[in-house]
C-alpha cells in the first residue's frame, strides 16, 4: 500500500523540486497538489483520503499556518509537515501551535524527507535538527512577534536571476539561459544581495519568497 500525500506549494520551481525528491520512493504517492490553503481545503473536501500533507508557509489567499489549523480541525487524522525555506522563530512557533506534526527546510535530502514522512505517520515529530533546537528554545521562552513587512524592489532581470538561483543553477548555467556572461550574472547577484541585505544564495531565496518576489 502506497502512502498517500498531498502538497500545498504555490511556487512552481519549489513544487517541482519537492516532486523530484519524492519520486525516488515507490512507496509514496502524491494524490494532488494545491497552490494555497484554500485550494487545499477545497481539494480535501472532494477527496480527504490523504495520510500526510507537505505544507508551504507563505502562500496567497490562505497561508500554510492557517491551513494547518483548518486541516487539524476538519481532518484530525491527516498529518502535516511544514516544508519551507523559512527557519525563523515566528514561523516555527506559529506552525507548531497550529498543529503541524513536523517541520523541514526545503533543502532537506530525499532520504531525510522520506524518513521524516515515515516517522511522522508512526507518531513521531520529524524536524530538521536546527529547527528542533529552535523549537526547544521557543518552548522555554515563548516570544512575542510583530514585525512589518519590508519594501524591496528588484528589477525584472534580477528576479529572473533569483528564480534560476532558487533552482540551484550555477552562474554559467544562468548566463547561458539568459544570454549574458557569468560575470554579468555575478554583478546582478551582488546587487540582489545588497538590495535584500543578505550574504548568500539561501538567504536571498528565503527573503525573496518571504516577500513574494519569487
Amino acid at each position: 500500500m502506497k502512502i498517500k500525500l498531498a502538497i500545498a506549494e504555490d511556487n512552481s520551481f519549489l513544487l517541482k523540486a519537492i516532486l523530484e525528491k519524492l519520486a525516488f520512493f515507490p512507496d509514496l504517492e502524491v494524490k494532488f497538489h494545491a497552490a494555497n490553503g484554500l485550494d487545499l481545503l477545497e481539494k480535501l473536501e472532494e477527496d480527504s483520503n490523504v495520510e500526510l500533507i507537505l505544507m508551504d508557509i507563505e502562500m496567497p489567499k490562505m497561508d500554510g499556518i492557517k491551513a494547518v489549523e483548518e486541516v487539524s480541525k476538519r481532518y484530525p487524522q491527516i498529518k502535516t509537515i511544514m516544508l519551507t525555506v523559512f527557519d525563523n522563530d515566528e514561523h516555527i512557533f506559529r506552525a507548531i501551535q497550529a498543529g503541524a506534526h513536523g517541520y523541514f527546510l526545503k533543502e532537506v535530502s530525499p532520504p531525510d524527507l522520506h524518513q521524516g514522512i515515515l516517522d511522522t505517520l508512526e507518531g513521531g515529530a520529524a524536524m530538521t535538527p536546527s529547527i528542533a533546537l529552535k523549537t526547544l528554545k521557543l518552548l522555554r521562552n515563548p516570544p512575542n512577534f510583530d514585525k512589518p513587512k519590508e519594501d524591496i524592489s528588484l528589477t525584472k532581470r534580477e528576479i529572473e536571476i533569483l528564480e534560476q538561483t532558487a533552482k540551484g543553477l550555477s552562474y554559467n548555467q544562468i548566463g547561458e539561459n539568459l544570454f549574458i556572461s557569468p560575470k554579468t550574472v555575478r554583478k546582478h547577484i551582488e546587487n540582489i544581495y545588497n538590495k535584500l541585505q543578505v550574504h548568500n544564495k539561501m538567504e536571498a531565496v528565503q527573503k525573496a519568497v518571504k516577500n513574494r518576489i519569487i
